[in-house]
């Protein structure tokens, strides 16, 4: 062996040197990545607190529940069902429209509801039930998420206390909940703009899934709602002048509403409503966080039955069993369109009248709830679905009214 031999490490030694700085080094790297993600997790959870929303898995789960679901992933304030529900009987000899017009063709009824993502449906005539229909894996006893149909049921609400003198019309915002007050124009808005979404609160009425951040996206996240509205007075136009859908107007009811009675949405509605609609289920109403306030402009949980006993209610102008429970001219005010169109529709106290409307109106909600009342046909239909944000609502309106002229007076 020579010293060149004694000298140098043979091609083995080396690698075997090697190996271990090469491990040491793979170390450090994964330790470095795993600190790294750490912190990013970290600061994501941080910066989801600090932006009063829920934390990311929370988030990473809305992207991936259906829309009818969703409030289950919410703090959520019970509505106990009705002591004595209200029956809905089996309608006899009347059925639904095999095929009816769908964006100009006459295709099976049930296609367009598999077409529109349809959960359950449920058509009332004379308040009977002429029939109903469920996706696989729901029922009549399934709770839905009602989305915006939830500020129909608000405006009864505020009907309510209207009827019992707790408030009017031409009260202005800021007087009924004086922590609002701004010195500015914010200050002009009365309770009717807020009804008729005419306030011109600059609340952007976006809806998106990848960045929820801002606007009405933000404002269903918010874990802190009243510190939402109060960060949130700018004004997009005169209170009044013209009529914008913002859901933040609906938001403000609900404060307005438990400013004035002291009450909860939920106990307000469990007690007004629920109790002498005879609903035959619990519901729930979702939260900012556990114990804290309603999200007025949606996120309302029921069955299909009760949403359609909140319908007949109004159908039956607010009287149940010979009781009126929401005041008859408040009944006149949701089915009379307010001056200012919203979104070239007629729109009067959270209700809807869709266009080519004649008595009918309907509760709408995004992803395709409805809750459609027509008077003179005497029927209501309940719709929930997974569709589009609003994705064929005329369409769908437009076989409710099919399907009620279908079943005449």
């Amino acid at each position: 062996m020579t010293d060149d031999d004694l000298q140098q490490p043979s091609d083995d030694s080396a690698e075997a040197h090697a190996s271990p700085v090469r491990a040491r080094r793979w170390r450090r790297r994964v330790a470095i990545a795993g600190l790294v993600l750490a912190l990013a997790v970290g600061a994501s959870y941080v910066g989801t607190a600090v932006m009063h929303v829920p934390p990311p898995h929370t988030l990473a789960r809305l992207l991936t529940t259906a829309p009818s679901e969703q409030g289950e992933l919410f703090a959520a304030r019970e509505v106990a069902p009705a002591e004595q529900p209200r029956a809905l009987p089996a309608a006899t000899g009347e059925a639904l429209p095999e095929r009816v017009s769908w964006k100009g063709k006459e295709i099976p009824l049930e296609q367009v509801l598999t077409d529109t993502h349809t959960r359950g449906f449920l058509v009332l005539h004379h308040g009977r039930v002429v029939d109903d229909w469920y996706a696989d894996g729901v029922g009549d006893t399934t709770r839905f998420s009602s989305w915006s149909v939830a500020k129909s049921v608000v405006s009864l609400l505020v009907g309510q206390a209207i009827g019992r003198g707790e408030l009017s019309e031409a009260d202005r915002l800021v007087d009924l909940v004086p922590k609002l007050r701004t010195g500015k124009g914010y200050d002009a808005i009365t309770l009717r703009d807020l009804l008729d979404m005419a306030s011109g609160v600059d609340v952007a009425e976006n809806y998106r899934e990848w960045w929820p951040f801002t606007g009405t996206a933000r404002l269903f996240l918010s874990t802190d709602l009243p510190g939402y509205l109060v960060d949130h007075r700018g004004l997009r136009f005169e209170p009044g002048s013209k009529g914008e859908y913002r859901s933040v107007d609906t938001q403000l009811l609900g404060m307005v509403l438990r400013e004035v009675t002291g009450s909860s949405l939920a106990a307000l509605l469990e007690r007004d409503l629920w109790q002498p609609a005879g609903a035959a289920a619990a519901a729930t109403w979702n939260l900012d966080h556990d114990g804290g306030v309603e999200k007025a402009f949606c996120c309302l949980n029921a069955t299909v039955p009760d949403f359609a006993r909140i319908g007949q209610l109004v159908l039956d102008r607010g009287v149940v069993d010979g009781r009126q429970v929401v005041p008859e001219a408040w009944i006149d005010r949701i089915s009379t369109p307010a001056p200012h169109a919203v979104s070239d529709w007629g729109y009067s106290a959270q209700w809807w009248h869709p266009e080519g409307a004649d008595d009918d109106f309907t509760a709408i909600g995004i992803h395709g709830q409805y809750i459609f009342v027509d008077p003179d046909t005497h029927t209501v239909i309940v719709k929930v679905s997974d569709h589009g944000t609003e994705q064929d609502e005329l369409d769908t309106v437009q076989v409710m009214r099919e399907i009620a002229v279908h079943l005449g007076g």
